[in-house]
């Protein structure tokens, strides 16, 4: 059910880049980008952080060269990968993706991402009716480390049906992208279909004939822009350089139905009893923020 409603066609206009806005006001963002689930680049949301002043590559293997993380089965002491990232190349590219839970692992760092950039009217993930328990299966401020020659290894759209934010706190990301009603040629795992079975790198056509119909929207997001984009946009990043960059998930009035629906499959397949109480719960909150937002 939830996946038809996201292969149903959205009427959006033919785009084949996307915006990039300078001082756009809450307004006009809902009404041209929120509204029309459109991609947008904002070059200015996130002037005011701290985290584009101070983060660098030398940053955090400086203040950080402790923290590991497991890539494959290998794992890397941040001050090692930085020193790899930093000299990454296309024929040798380092590991990715290198992330981490913010909130998990850097908490002192919060302050550092303000002002919050909102997708909507309401930001119903940070919303004092919202149970974290909900949230399980999705990281909500995420750092990623990249160097040259990496790439996401999936095309793919995000858990949860959450709208998404990624902001370019150092460096630059090319971004591949494209709608929700290009979801036939995509060719969704049947087990997880928020996932593609395409190699988006070295498409296989005799496989997945179809994926030859699907028309990329293709960009750079450069140092200090911030992209936001619908739940449901099928998407995938590479790196030519160095960077640095913030995932931010973002729940609103548009997604969140279907973040509710996908909360009840996901409970009703693990812990049944209480996948009945999670739909209501979220059918009546839904409506208390929808008051809240008007």
């Amino acid at each position: 059910m939830l996946i038809e409603q996201l292969q149903t066609p959205v009427k959006h206009r033919e785009i084949t880049t996307v915006d990039r806005r300078t001082d756009l006001s809450q307004q006009e963002f809902i009404r041209e980008y929120v509204e029309k689930s459109l991609p947008v680049v904002l070059t200015d949301a996130a002037k005011d952080w701290k985290a584009l002043k101070d983060f660098t590559p030398a940053y955090f293997k400086e203040h950080y060269g402790h923290i590991t993380k497991d890539i494959n089965g290998v794992v890397y002491k941040m001050a090692d990968f930085v020193d790899m990232m930093m000299v990454s190349t296309a024929e040798s590219p380092a590991p990715y993706p290198f992330n981490f839970d913010v909130k998990e692992v850097f908490p002192e760092l919060m302050e550092y991402f303000l002002p919050e950039i909102i997708y909507g009217k309401l930001d119903r993930i940070n919303h004092k009716l919202m149970p974290k328990q909900l949230l399980q299966g999705t990281t909500v401020y995420e750092i990623f480390l990249g160097g040259n020659g990496s790439s996401f290894p999936f095309l793919h759209f995000d858990a949860l049906f959450m709208h998404t934010q990624i902001t370019q706190i150092y460096g630059s990301k090319d971004f591949i992208m494209y709608p929700p009603e290009q979801t036939p040629y995509m060719y969704p795992y049947y087990n997880n279909p928020k996932f593609s079975q395409v190699n988006f790198l070295d498409p296989d056509y005799e496989r997945f004939p179809l994926f030859k119909n699907a028309k990329p929207i293709e960009f750079t997001l450069n140092q200090g822009e911030t992209l936001l984009f619908p739940a449901g946009w099928w998407h995938t990043t590479k790196i030519t350089e160095p960077c640095i960059s913030l995932g931010r998930a973002q729940l609103n009035g548009h997604n969140w139905d279907d973040f509710i629906y996908d909360r009840y499959v996901n409970w009703k397949r693990k812990i049944s009893f209480a996948a009945a109480p999670v739909l209501a719960y979220g059918k009546i909150v839904g409506e208390i923020m929808k008051v809240q937002e008007r």
